[in-house]
């Protein structure tokens, strides 16, 4: 069986960027209208998707790197399928919504200064005191640094999501980011941000443990 995906640059950047947060995960491809949605689960409870050019017209569950391999060889066959490997839902289709639009510029300064409250927590402690590095990362990705409105209701926008899209190049190049925005969407209780490049979504099982004081709101 062949994979059928024509757009080898697209595939390519998704999967060599999942690849380097998990080795060993897989990538689901399901058909559309000729194209194929591309999903995987990142290391932080989060899942992502990137739609590509082309498709086998079969939904399967292949290696990621295995895909990789083949795919950046210039190889057509579709890797052995791993189908049963598969355990995550996906968002519902039905009911999705853009809730706000939040500038490309904001989410990466927001993943940005993650990222080095990460380096400097790591190098000097919290509050002089000694912190692992695993328990800062998870306190981290479960902070809030967006709200938004939706409905007399709010969204949280988490670093979990804004570090996926971010470390996944779904923003593209950051001279790209002036004047673009990034979508907040729901669907049933999911919540998600779509980037020019694929989407992230959160699912509601995902608990979060640390409470922003403030927060920055949207809308």
């Amino acid at each position: 069986m062949t994979h059928g995906l024509t757009s080898r640059a697209d595939v390519g950047a998704f999967l060599s960027r999942l690849i380097r947060l998990d080795a060993a995960t897989v990538v689901r491809l399901r058909p559309g209208d000729g194209h194929t949605q591309l999903w995987a689960p990142l290391p932080w409870g989060v899942l992502v998707g990137r739609s590509v050019a082309g498709g086998a017209g079969v939904d399967a569950t292949v290696s990621a790197a295995a895909l990789f391999e083949e795919v950046a060889r210039g190889g057509a066959n579709l890797p052995p399928r791993r189908d049963r490997d598969w355990r995550w839902p996906l968002p519902p289709a039905a009911g999705e919504r853009v809730v706000e639009s939040v500038p490309a510029v904001e989410i990466r300064r927001v993943a940005a200064a993650a990222a080095g409250t990460l380096r400097t927590a790591t190098r000097e402690g919290v509050g002089g005191r000694a912190v692992g590095q695993r328990a800062l990362r998870d306190a981290l990705l479960d902070h809030v640094p967006i709200v938004v409105s939706a409905e007399q209701a709010t969204v949280d926008v988490s670093q979990r999501l804004i570090q996926a899209v971010v470390r996944m190049g779904f923003l593209g190049p950051p001279d790209t980011d002036q004047g673009r925005a990034i979508d907040v969407r729901v669907s049933g209780r999911w919540t998600g941000l779509a980037a020019p490049y694929g989407v992230a979504w959160l699912p509601p099982a995902q608990q979060f443990s640390l409470k922003p004081t403030s927060t920055r709101t949207f809308g």
